[in-house]
């Protein structure tokens, strides 16, 4: 292996690991605050209302932080495609660490009222924002690294994030919860919170030492950048942002109904220990670590559309199977029913989208277009999938609701994916890289002479 090779290979790893530790404080605190809104939030900074009602409240806090992610994925996209991928990766992780962490600090109603709620809000919000920017560039600074036939695989790894996020933060909401529940709701619910400004520091230092991909070196070359980026994609690429929204019901409906929701469903309404729905999540997200790069390594291999097609239709097929093994009320069967869920169904969706998507929109529109399609297709699907799932439940009595409304979003991913195009193997990019070598080459010309 000769030194340039070598050279290049390195900043590839250094990439996927930039990329996979600015994922994992994303879900990480993603899925902190879903756990601690079911858990801590209805108590401790909505005590008003009974412990259903406050638990919905408290998710409406949760859906305020997919409300503000698109105006992130706005902002944070337009200058990602402006200026350049990693230096709007840095902003974002800031932006999340630091309004994580001072989540920890919140005092609850009990100190100062109503005050606290709207605090809460406020740093979800905040949070939201840098979240919106931080999806579209992470992947896209592996994908626009990844050598071609990788692309699925290099994108895929991002998306890992998703489960070490949910290993880390249940493996914390168990730790803090050793105490016992009264320890719990009075004060240990905070270290996951502050503990995370760990993760941001670790995640700055290996971030500030990427380089750019060629893909924005390119753009830069040839003046490729476009002025406002969000009016391109809405003028040219009308049809992409739809498929791609469609594409995203299933998997965001899925991923939010058995996590978020689950652990409500399990201790509120069939009254289980919160370690039944814990500990499944914990061996669902080791399972969905190995299922998300093979997924998106077999997208490589056999294309995007059907290897997001099985996962839609897994997450169809098993919808009224998982909720009567979860109303079994037996533990092991719910372990089972959140690995076929969470694991199979929403993991083999996560493991093709990140490639699927950029591949949606060519280099000068990327960072906007991913951003618009993950953060605006979130609205009406997973940022109010918990809200919808325990509104059904509270009206039916029962869960068979859910399994519906999980089966209607998995039809509409299988449709929009019958109108996308096939691109995994598509040469992208390749004619800003030609122009980019014909400009490069007169200056490497008149060097020689």
């Amino acid at each position: 292996m000769n030194s340039t090779s070598a050279t290049v290979k390195s900043q590839q790893r250094n990439t996927i690991l930039a990329s996979v530790l600015g994922s994992v404080i994303e879900w990480y605190d993603f899925f902190l605050y879903a756990t601690m809104a079911a858990l801590v939030f209805n108590s401790e900074f909505f005590p008003e209302f009974d412990p259903l009602i406050g638990t919905l409240v408290a998710f409406g806090t949760f859906a305020a932080g997919f409300i503000t992610r698109p105006i992130g994925g706005l902002i944070f996209g337009h200058f990602g495609d402006r200026i350049g991928r990693k230096k709007i990766l840095v902003i974002t992780m800031l932006i999340m660490g630091i309004s994580t962490f001072l989540m920890g600090c919140l005092p609850t109603y009990a100190q100062i009222g109503v005050a606290a709620p709207v605090l809460l809000l406020l740093l979800r919000m905040l949070q939201g924002i840098g979240l919106g920017g931080e999806w579209g560039g992470a992947a896209i600074l592996t994908f626009e690294h990844a050598p071609r036939g990788k692309r699925g695989m290099f994108s895929a790894w991002p998306q890992t994030g998703v489960p070490l996020g949910l290993l880390l933060s249940t493996l914390a909401v168990n730790l803090v919860s050793i105490p016992g529940d009264e320890a719990l709701i009075g004060w240990t619910w905070r270290i996951p919170f502050l503990a995370s400004i760990v993760l941001v520091v670790v995640g700055l230092v290996v971030r500030l030492q990427v380089s750019e991909p060629q893909a924005f070196k390119d753009m830069v070359k040839t003046g490729d950048r476009v002025k406002v980026p969000v009016f391109e994609v809405l003028r040219h690429y009308p049809k992409q942002v739809l498929v791609g929204i469609g594409a995203r019901f299933s998997e965001s409906i899925t991923f939010n109904v058995y996590n978020a929701f689950i652990l409500t469903y399990t201790t509120t309404v069939l009254g289980l220990p919160n370690s039944y729905a814990l500990n499944g999540l914990l061996i669902a997200s080791v399972i969905g670590f190995i299922v998300i790069p093979l997924a998106g390594r077999l997208s490589d291999a056999h294309g995007r559309r059907p290897v997001f097609a099985a996962g839609a239709a897994i997450a169809f097929v098993t919808a009224f199977p998982v909720f009567w093994l979860i109303d079994s009320g037996v533990v092991t069967l719910i372990w089972l029913a959140i690995i076929v869920g969470w694991a199979l169904g929403a993991c083999t969706m996560f493991g093709a989208e990140a490639a699927f998507f950029a591949e949606l929109f060519p280099a000068r529109v990327r960072y906007t277009g991913m951003s618009l399609v993950y953060q605006l297709g979130v609205l009406p699907s997973g940022a109010v999938a918990p809200v919808i799932a325990i509104w059904l439940v509270s009206i039916s009595g029962s869960s068979w609701p859910v399994a519906v409304y999980i089966m209607v979003a998995a039809a509409i991913a299988l449709v929009s994916l019958y109108f996308a195009k096939e691109t995994a193997h598509d040469d992208i990019d390749v004619e800003l890289h030609a122009k980019a070598a014909e400009q490069a080459a007169p200056i490497s010309a008149d060097t020689a002479r």
